[in-house]
């Protein structure tokens, strides 16, 4: 990459581009509100939620699950030892990055692991939520799940088996994460 802009490194500001908008993402995971849609690392899945009716309500299908598969494979090839590795030798940029999205004082660390915590104690096995749609948006009927975080809301969308990989993926990087001090 850095052969295509001379004098630049394109590599290097690529790079912190998108550890800004890793940095936002993890941020808005916790909340109950994304704000911009900007922020996002990864473009959405393809393709409307995939609904279908059950007992007179419409549902979130089983095949909505199916709209994840190319992240689910990039997941799956991910090794965790090698993903953290990259984020302590980072660290700085994530840190900077967090700074400059408004936090002066806090570690962009510790709300990584809030998010992680937060993204693994999502009610399990929600496959088939009633749904009803508001605009170009889908809520989730019950109060509860609509109250959750827009981590939380993540998992039940996935559906009952990605939402296992991405939890035991997610527990493993925890684990790691816990397993040294980052950025303290």
């Amino acid at each position: 990459m850095q052969g295509l802009v001379h004098g630049g490194n394109l590599g290097s500001l690529l790079q912190s581009q998108i550890i800004a908008r890793v940095v936002a993402t993890v941020d808005a995971l916790p909340r109950h509100s994304m704000g911009s849609t900007n922020i996002l690392p990864l473009r959405t899945p393809k393709g409307a939620v995939q609904t279908a009716q059950a007992n007179g309500a419409t549902v979130i299908s089983a095949g909505n699950a199916e709209r994840y598969a190319p992240y689910m494979t990039v997941l799956a090839d991910v090794d965790p030892h090698a993903l953290v590795a990259w984020y302590k030798h980072n660290y700085p940029l994530f840190q900077q990055a967090y700074r400059e999205l408004g936090y002066p004082r806090g570690y962009f660390n510790d709300r990584l692991v809030v998010a992680i915590d937060d993204m693994l104690v999502a009610p399990d096995g929600q496959g088939q939520a009633a749904v009803v749609r508001s605009g170009a948006h889908y809520h989730f009927v019950d109060p509860q799940l609509q109250s959750l975080s827009n981590g939380q809301k993540l998992m039940i969308r996935l559906g009952p088996q990605n939402e296992q990989q991405f939890k035991a993926k997610l527990r493993m990087i925890r684990e790691l994460l816990a397993g040294g001090q980052v950025g303290h």
